[in-house]
């Protein structure tokens, strides 16, 4: 089998209708535009959403939500990451200088991805239940 064999099962699309080929063909005439107006005309067109001089449905609906200043400004910090801070005080100035979150990020939350084998002590950084569970259980401590 090829590419150019490949044709739709039998039935499953109609062929195509001539039209405009005079009113035998009951396709003749207007050629299924229906009478008169700018959509039977060559050339006949008006931009999507026109709605013949009434205000069109996307204006006058309101518009709605923001990109949020913020957005980007959270870090998030997996568990085997912790171990790269050099001694065991966490903090978000500790990650920053460690490289483990970006510089421009203004808070820290600490997600159960990977593990932890030796303790840490967190300060002012966000875990997850999962996160704090682990820290625990290494012998580390997390402080709010």
């Amino acid at each position: 089998m090829r590419l150019n064999d490949l044709k739709p099962a039998a039935g499953s699309r109609f062929a195509s209708q001539r039209v405009g080929r005079g009113y035998g063909s009951n396709r003749g005439s207007t050629a299924g535009r229906g009478n008169k107006g700018q959509k039977s005309r060559s050339g006949g067109y008006h931009k999507v959403g026109f709605e013949g001089g009434q205000m069109p449905l996307q204006r006058r609906l309101p518009k709605r939500g923001f990109r949020s200043m913020n957005r980007g400004r959270g870090a998030e910090v997996r568990l085997h990451e912790l171990t790269l801070v050099a001694d065991g005080e966490v903090d978000l100035a500790a990650l920053k200088a460690a490289g483990v979150v970006n510089r421009n990020a203004l808070r820290a939350k600490v997600i159960a991805s990977g593990r932890i084998d030796r303790p840490v002590t967190l300060r002012g950084v966000g875990t997850t239940v999962g996160a704090r569970k682990a820290i625990e259980q290494a012998g580390g401590r997390v402080e709010d």
